[in-house]
């Protein structure tokens, strides 16, 4: 990024909790007013995904791998309503994905493992107009070294070889995870500290992502940094699903809601419409770039569950528990600055509102 363009970021106001800044006013970088974030109510109101569509005549053929999965399949079904008449193709072999999370869906549904299908041999002279690349280990409590780097990185790897000959314009979804252990905002340019494989699986990609954008640097490879994600069709991960919907369930039966000590760790929750909304938006990127992907607040675990008494109308204390995770993160928190200076792009949930929705949509399927 140009001297000059970093410093128009760091002028940059920052937004509180809901979403104002220090004088007040609801702030764009782009000049314009943000609409502010509503308080989360009993029946929140939908609202909108901000986001720009390509013309339908520039998107035709769209590849989504592990499109059965919690984000995969929100994208899948999202691009397939904005582009109707678009080939939509989805990989997946169901180890993080379910096919109750495609209803609807009227594309082509390949099984396969990205990090051995034979892509060549698979999709012959079809080309690509856009991929999005979600299919991974989800897990992150996986300490099998050698599962997590051939999936998630040799994954990787095939897929950009395959899309190469083409330069297809690729989105992928890399994490927050490769910020490792630290406090304060995370912001894209800090050196990457993985504290487990996973990380260190997604460290690679962003890498890799790197290396073929230095050697095709007219070829658009974009890696969205997941922060911590909640919302609709992550019931099937179990115990990997967001500690939101875990939560909601221990609360909905009655149960204390379980939490670390004392739980005052702080994640950037994010819902799953603004990580769908940006991804997509992400092909309008004018060149290879990583960025990341959240709400740009922090939300303790107590702020979580007190959102949740609040919807739940339940008045349910915490129970405290030891963290047994030498690599837990303490406090995540995405910087989006750089989102909304180059890409335009505003999310449009705060953690409260977000949980506020799911929690409308959980209560009544």
């Amino acid at each position: 990024m140009a001297r000059a363009d970093k410093a128009k970021l760091d002028q940059l106001p920052q937004r509180d909790s809901r979403g104002k800044t220090p004088s007040g006013s609801w702030n764009s970088p782009l000049g314009t007013a943000d609409p502010p974030v509503p308080e989360p109510s009993r029946t929140p109101s939908r609202l909108p995904w901000k986001s720009s569509t390509l013309p339908s005549a520039a998107v035709r053929t769209i590849l989504v791998t592990g499109g059965a999965g919690f984000i995969g399949s929100n994208l899948t079904l999202e691009l397939q309503t904005r582009y109707p008449e678009a080939r939509i193709v989805v990989v997946d072999d169901f180890r993080s994905g379910d096919f109750r999370n495609l209803q609807g869906f009227k594309g082509d549904f390949v099984t396969g493992d990205v990090s051995r299908l034979d892509w060549n041999a698979q999709f012959r002279d079809l080309v690509f107009d856009a991929i999005f690349h979600e299919a991974s280990i989800t897990d992150t409590t996986v300490n099998d070294q050698s599962l997590q780097a051939r999936d998630n990185i040799e994954g990787f790897r095939r897929l950009l070889q395959f899309a190469e000959p083409h330069q297809t314009p690729v989105v992928y979804a890399s994490s927050a995870a490769t910020y490792g252990i630290c406090s304060g905002i995370q912001r894209e340019d800090q050196p990457p500290a993985p504290a487990n494989i996973y990380a260190f699986s997604k460290v690679q990609l962003d890498n890799l992502a790197r290396d073929y954008a230095k050697r095709f640097p007219a070829w658009k490879i974009v890696g969205l940094r997941y922060f911590n994600v909640f919302g609709p069709r992550e019931a099937h991960k179990g115990a990997a699903a967001s500690m939101i919907y875990q939560l909601y369930k221990q609360m909905k039966a009655g149960k204390r809601p379980r939490v670390f000590k004392a739980g005052e760790h702080k994640r950037d929750f994010v819902y799953v419409k603004d990580v769908v909304a940006l991804t997509i938006h992400a092909l309008n990127s004018k060149r290879s770039e990583i960025y990341n992907c959240g709400s740009g607040f922090a939300f303790s675990f107590n702020e979580v569950i007190s959102v949740l008494n609040r919807e739940l109308g339940t008045e349910l204390a915490a129970e405290y528990i030891e963290n047994p995770y030498s690599f837990y993160q303490p406090h995540t928190q995405a910087d989006m600055k750089r989102v909304k200076f180059e890409l335009g792009f505003t999310p449009q949930f705060s953690p409260a509102a977000g949980i506020a929705e799911y929690l409308s949509l959980l209560e009544n399927p």
